[in-house]
């Protein structure tokens, strides 16, 4: 992994730092800073035990000591090993909003009361430390804006890709460079369920069952397999990335329902794996300044097995990263489970209450480029195509004159079959989306065309 060194903080940040006369006067031994957990699943469980475990080695980074004094669930009478009953309230309103809570953790989730929560939180003057993906990809803007007029921080290292730095280095060790695209595979359910149908020629229905078999997939496996949880994070990540405002409205959205066992076989076949993957793209820098537009997306596509991202299996994730000074990066690990992160929020954690014991608070939203989002349409990539033909003289004609018409360029062609078999596999070169969405729709027109049967983007190259 490498990273830049940051060299400004957006706009509307706070200080950052203090004095170094401040610094050397850090007690050790001060009053102990009171943190609230909101939800104590999977993720918050870890956390509190990581709280009481790292103690005095958490205090020693701090400064001070970090003291958990509560934490709101649902179930208070469900066994939590290794946990003080005592500590658990279902007032999760009364908790945020006690005058002595200095940090609030929230990993409960969803938008309410999660929403509520972390806006009472911050109006109440303490530090916020969120994993939730799904609210700051929906009103993002209200949380900072809250955590702006309170002085306070608000961190989220752990609402994209675990334990995977990514955020701090948009947000802090790049914030001096232009970062022209983010590509990531962030959704470690279905990169487990692609990377399984590539290696084991296993369908995508029998796949995903072993997937929930195994704890890789929910029981209501939507979010991951439709790509709502990679929207959510790819939201985040173009936000951050190019200092702009992006929700998970703004983001298109295609998952890997229909992803075919056809589909892996064609990706082999041109020397490609299939990936769901979230890109965040930077306009051509032929347009200059705030014309310059953003694309942000999900969907399968293949991408060459020499890309830094195809050799990522299993449930793993990562982000690759291209900016004009720092040049290419890339971010690899686990992406979700309970110790890695929790890990994130441990470290987003001490960094807020580093902030706090030195009277500073880290960076705010930056969204100051404020730069439109592309419709899909007018996005430019490769396609694949994969086409069934009736077996008689002249279709590749026809067909090859649909393609002309709509100003897409075919790059190869394939043959597959004879007779009630025959199939055509294209691959095209840059098209924008409108243009190929025209061709396909005229090729369904075409009574040599029985079917298009699969339309896959090609990126990576």
């Amino acid at each position: 992994m490498t990273s830049a060194t940051a060299t400004s903080a957006p706009p509307n940040a706070g200080p950052v730092r203090q004095t170094a006369a401040a610094a050397s006067t850090t007690d050790l031994s001060g009053s102990p800073l009171r943190v609230a957990l909101l939800g104590c699943g999977v993720v918050g469980s870890e956390v509190a035990r990581l709280l009481t475990e790292q103690a005095v080695d958490l205090r020693a980074r701090v400064g001070r000591p970090l003291e958990l004094v509560g934490i709101a669930v649902r179930r208070p009478n469900r066994s939590r090993p290794g946990i003080d009953p005592a500590l658990f309230t279902t007032d999760a309103a009364s908790l945020v909003t006690r005058p002595d809570v200095d940090l609030v953790i929230e990993v409960i989730g969803g938008i309410e009361p999660a929403r509520s929560l972390i806006l009472a939180a911050l109006a109440n003057g303490a530090s916020v430390v969120t994993a939730n993906k799904a609210l700051l990809a929906e009103d993002g803007a209200t949380l900072f804006t809250a955590a702006e007029q309170a002085k306070a921080d608000l961190y989220f290292e752990a609402a994209v890709a675990g334990a995977i730095p990514i955020i701090r280095p948009l947000r802090e060790s790049l914030v001096g460079d232009e970062i022209t695209s983010v590509i990531g595979i962030v959704n470690g359910t279905t990169n487990f369920i692609l990377d399984k149908m590539d290696t084991d020629g296993a369908g995508f229905a029998e796949t995903l069952a072993e997937a929930q078999e195994l704890g890789y997939a929910e029981a209501d496996p939507t979010a991951d397999v439709e790509g709502f949880d990679a929207a959510a994070k790819a939201a985040i990540l173009a936000s951050l990335a190019f200092h702009t405002r992006v929700t998970a409205a703004d983001v298109y959205r295609e998952g890997i329902s229909e992803v075919s066992s056809s589909d892996i076989s064609s990706a082999k076949a041109i020397g490609c794996v299939v990936k769901l993957l979230a890109l965040c793209q930077l306009s051509d820098p032929s347009t200059s300044g705030r014309d310059r537009s953003v694309s942000v997306r999900v969907h399968p596509a293949m991408i060459p097995r020499s890309h830094p991202l195809a050799g990522v299996g299993g449930a793993y994730n990562a982000i690759f990263v291209e900016s004009r000074s720092a040049g290419r990066l890339m971010f690899y690990g686990p992406g979700a489970g309970g110790s890695p992160t929790a890990s994130a929020v441990l470290g987003d954690l001490v960094t807020v209450a580093r902030n706090r014991v030195r009277g500073a608070v880290g960076p705010g939203e930056s969204s100051y480029a404020a730069r439109p989002v592309a419709a899909i349409g007018s996005v430019t990539t490769r396609y694949h195509l994969s086409l069934e033909v009736a077996d008689v003289a002249g279709v590749l004609a026809r067909i090859a004159q649909v393609f002309a018409e709509h100003d897409v360029s075919i790059q190869t062609v394939r043959q597959n079959g004879r007779g009630a078999e025959a199939s055509l596999v294209i691959v095209t070169h840059r098209a924008t989306d409108a243009a190929l969405s025209a061709t396909v729709a005229s090729l369904h027109e075409l009574d040599v065309v029985r079917d298009v049967t699969s339309v896959m983007r090609v990126e990576g190259e």
